[in-house]
């Protein structure tokens, strides 16, 4: 299988010049790209003098996850698109096991390997663990991490299983599949539009797996910090976005009221904690949603799977039922 490595990038030339020499050391059966967003910095200057083997494809602006792999990808052949994050450490045979289960098995469309802290390496780490669930209102979740509570690898998740959702921070698709369902959505720009991109597949009869034999370890948050405003209101905004897209409509209006109830009830405890600019990113993302709405709509599949979430509220069972680890 042609196989294509490719690093999204903007104004990150301090992490290329950490993370890229594992990339390239331990990739041999891959060629490995640079997407460049429109940096301002030397990133292609140094990428071009000191890893001559890179390949550079340069996007004409700062389009954000979404729309910089959109772009970038379609200047890329190969059969597997592997996209990775500029703050991702691999590791020895981390592309082996993929490539064997995707040839293997021809149902199954997307991969996400093992990702663990890359600053507390016996730590699974926040963005994507040991692969992604939802619940009944849309709440991401993963094995190894609910909310705030991240697991120490202890082997737990060393099985081969089904996800729903695979990690945007290292994220391999079949280029076929990337094509068939258009690729991400470039409204989402940053954040959860791997988990839109996943429901689409699951929506088409595609499977995704989590590989344990695969492991990299992740910085997270090199982008946008957890406590940034901005990434307050992508998640909110975009998890509507998605709700609308890929629920089955006889349950898309009440869950989406619902969602909207916990968001208020979100809002009211981040006045509580004085993280007053929270609360206005909350507000905002319910506007954009509303601007969007119609729109959005309109890129409903023709069918949605009624079997999407594995809880029905992760919010009860991990705030009022103490439930901090993944249960099947």
């Amino acid at each position: 299988m042609k196989i294509a490595v490719v690093i999204l990038n903007w104004n990150g030339v301090t992490l290329l010049e950490q993370f890229l020499p594992s990339i390239l050391q331990f990739s041999s059966e891959a060629i490995v790209y640079v997407a460049d967003n429109a940096s301002t910095d030397n990133s292609i200057s140094f990428v071009t003098a000191h890893f001559p083997t890179v390949q550079i494809v340069k996007n004409d602006s700062n389009f954000g996850f979404a729309q910089g792999y959109n772009e970038a990808l379609k200047h890329i052949d190969a059969d597997i698109f592997a996209l990775v994050n500029s703050d991702i450490e691999v590791t020895e045979n981390w592309l082996v096991p993929i490539i064997e289960t995707f040839e293997k098995e021809s149902r199954i469309a997307i991969i996400q390997p093992k990702i663990l802290d890359y600053k507390n390496k016996d730590y699974f780490e926040y963005a994507g663990a040991a692969g992604g669930f939802i619940d009944k209102y849309g709440y991401p979740y993963c094995r190894g991490r609910i909310f705030e509570t991240v697991e120490k690898d202890k082997g737990q998740y060393d099985d081969d299983c089904e996800i729903f959702w695979a990690s945007g921070a290292c994220f391999f698709i079949r280029s076929s599949v990337y094509k068939e369902l258009k690729g991400f959505d470039d409204d989402f720009f940053a954040h959860q539009e791997e988990i839109d991109l996943c429901w689409r597949a699951v929506n088409k009869g595609y499977g995704i797996k989590y590989n344990h034999k695969s492991v990299v370890y992740h910085v997270g948050g090199a982008t946008l910090q957890q406590g940034n405003p901005k990434k307050t209101f992508l998640n909110f905004r975009n998890s509507l976005l998605m709700l609308t897209k890929n629920l089955p409509k006889e349950k898309l209006y009440l869950v989406l009221f619902s969602r909207m109830l916990l968001d208020g009830l979100a809002g009211i405890q981040f006045i509580f904690k004085g993280k007053f600019s929270h609360f206005t990113a909350i507000l905002k993302a319910h506007a954009s949603f509303y601007s969007l709405l119609s729109n959005t709509y309109k890129k409903r599949g023709l069918f949605q799977s009624k079997k999407y979430y594995n809880t029905k509220s992760i919010v009860y069972n991990y705030y009022l039922k103490a439930g901090k680890v993944f249960v099947k």
